[in-house]
């Protein structure tokens, strides 16, 4: 192949979709908010504990989409702390079991991962991963060692940890930089998104795969949609795709 690298995004792509019932995140994510003063007085009582949690949940989940917002308008990326700072409220990251516990079974490496990375390596090809995301590195490297994936990773970046987010071709610099190799024109971005995943990667010189089975929410649409090199409807069809290109 006249490739020297494949970089993937996580989440609907090397992880297979998930709907998601963002209430519900709201509220794992506010078991990790930091109770004082009026906060623990509403802690008193069960109905106010309630009315507390809501109102925390609700306050997070217009965070939620403040930071998701800029991350797709201008390609400033976050952290999970900056969630919180943006709702105004203090948490513990010690108390984000509920939140993590939330997002679990969504967080599964797609079977085809680990035969489609040893036969990528068999190639000659480099593999690495860049993903949106707030969660720290350490939360994603955890998931992919739990299914045995990450010994195949060449390089891995995640925006939490870089000032960017997808499509800026910064970050998809920051992953060719992380794989250890320098022409976008010789690497390959696979990801569920036309306007992040697609459109990002063709902006940074890179070719795209598309792979159309995650249902993007509404609010998660960009303002552009890129147009792929290839469609590829499950992992195991991509080699055959890449040895095309």
């Amino acid at each position: 192949m006249d490739l020297d690298a494949v970089i993937f995004d996580w989440g609907g792509t090397l992880t297979r979709w998930h709907d998601i019932d963002f209430h519900a995140e709201s509220l794992a994510l506010a078991a990790a908010v930091t109770t004082t003063g009026h906060d623990s007085a509403l802690r008193d009582g069960s109905s106010l504990a309630s009315s507390g949690t809501a109102e925390h949940a609700a306050a997070l989940h217009g965070a939620g989409e403040v930071i998701w917002g800029r991350a797709r308008e201008h390609q400033r990326s976050s952290t999970l702390g900056d969630l919180f700072d943006v709702a105004g409220l203090e948490h513990d990251p010690a108390l984000l079991t509920a939140y993590r516990e939330f997002w679990e079974p969504h967080t599964y490496t797609d079977p085809e991962v680990r035969p489609l990375f040893e036969r990528l390596h068999a190639d000659g090809l480099r593999v690495g991963v860049l993903s949106n995301t707030i969660w720290p590195r350490e939360w994603h490297v955890g998931f992919f060692e739990r299914d045995g994936v990450y010994d195949l990773v060449d390089g891995d970046v995640y925006t939490s940890e870089i000032p960017w987010t997808k499509p800026s071709p910064r970050a998809f610099r920051a992953a060719m930089d992380a794989v250890h190799v320098s022409d976008p024109t010789r690497c390959v971005y696979v990801g569920d998104r036309l306007f992040d995943d697609v459109w990002g990667a063709r902006r940074a010189g890179m070719r795209a795969v598309h792979i159309p089975l995650s249902t993007i929410p509404p609010g998660q649409v960009g303002h552009a949609v890129g147009t792929p090199d290839a469609v590829v409807r499950a992992l195991s069809e991509l080699p055959e795709v890449l040895a095309s290109l």
